[in-house]
């Protein structure tokens, strides 16, 4: 290494377990996998019930085990880990999402080539189907939806790198730095959309997130809590709401309020039609009870605001056809000057 070369960064893998069966050995064989290993593995058990910690952690090397005792929830129990963790970067991984062998090799190449970025995502391919994707970067809708790009599309479809609204958590990296200075993941929110809501933080920072074509991971996608289950119903719309009520600078918000209001009668009539309005209100209900101290959370949080409203304008989708077809939003690199 030569005097002008950067120090390799250090990468701490933190993963939250919740009774994820034997997909959490399979999550921590291909990280032992890895041609570049992790620096360190902190794996956080939210009180499992099913055993799935002890069996996975049998034969796992390197691996820095938390008791949580009970379920913190997905945004404490991360927090909880970076607070532990002595890597310059934080690799956020589900326990079902598997890493391709060269994927952390490809994130160190990504963070010594993109020097200007703060946040990195994976390429997520559907673990169920691999001529798919599970997301490429996600996504901030003008309706205040969020959603992962190019999910379901064909695997060759995927973008090149370029810059996106938000890394998708299922498999992102955060520098250290910027994590604790933004606060970690928003804790009221327990989980669901944490991840947007710190990728919108960031952007509201001046921060700025890159999704990477050739860091891949295979993902299932919410295989422990269902992707269609009440606790995913009422997580997802709650904090989607909270997350549109924290983050949205004012000319912006007041913009998109009516849309966002469409919206949510237009979800709720799709879930009335289907039965299942009563977990939609409920969700509703609590976001509007939970309004007052996600305002607070706002007031604060648009004090720090550094970014200008134009680039936050720019860098949210608003056209419904790419909501609909849930296309990625992708921009140009940037990369340093030479």
């Amino acid at each position: 290494m030569t005097a002008s070369s950067p120090a390799p960064p250090r990468i701490t893998v933190i993963i939250v377990n919740y009774n994820s069966g034997p997909r959490l050995q399979r999550c921590l064989e291909a990280l032992a996998a890895q041609t570049r290993p992790a620096d360190e593995i902190i794996v956080v058990d939210n009180g499992s019930s099913d055993a799935s910690m002890g069996a996975a952690l049998t034969d796992a090397a390197n691996v820095t085990a938390i008791e949580a005792g009970e379920n913190l929830g997905f945004a404490v129990a991360n927090n909880r880990a970076a607070a532990r963790a002595s890597g310059d970067w934080l690799a956020f991984l589900n326990p079902d999402a598997y890493p391709f062998p060269d994927w952390l090799s490809e994130v160190e190449a990504a963070l010594l080539r993109y020097p200007l970025y703060d946040a990195f995502g994976s390429l997520q391919i559907d673990a169920n189907n691999p001529e798919r994707l599970d997301g490429a970067g996600d996504v901030f809708h003008g309706s205040g939806t969020p959603y992962r790009g190019h999910f379901g599309w064909p695997v060759e479809t995927a973008p090149a790198d370029g810059e996106c609204f938000s890394p998708c958590a299922a498999a992102a990296i955060y520098r250290k730095a910027a994590f604790e200075e933004l606060g970690g993941f928003e804790e009221s929110f327990f989980c669901y959309c944490e991840d947007i809501d710190l990728g919108y933080r960031l952007r509201l920072s001046g921060g700025r997130a890159l999704q990477l074509h050739s860091a891949k991971v295979l993902h299932e996608g919410s295989a422990v809590t269902g992707r269609h289950s009440n606790f995913s119903i009422y997580h997802g719309h709650r904090n989607r709401i909270w997350t549109f009520l924290r983050n949205t600078p004012a000319p912006i918000f007041l913009l998109a309020l009516p849309y966002h209001l469409l919206t949510d009668l237009i979800l709720f009539a799709q879930f009335l039609f289907a039965g299942r309005s009563g977990i939609f209100a409920r969700a509703i209900r609590d976001a509007i009870a939970g309004a007052p101290q996600q305002w607070a959370a706002r007031k604060r949080i648009q004090a720090a605001r550094k970014a200008s409203i134009a680039s936050i304008f720019e860098a949210i989708t608003w056209s419904p056809f790419a909501l609909w077809r849930r296309r990625a939003d992708i921009h140009p690199a940037q990369e340093p000057k030479k």
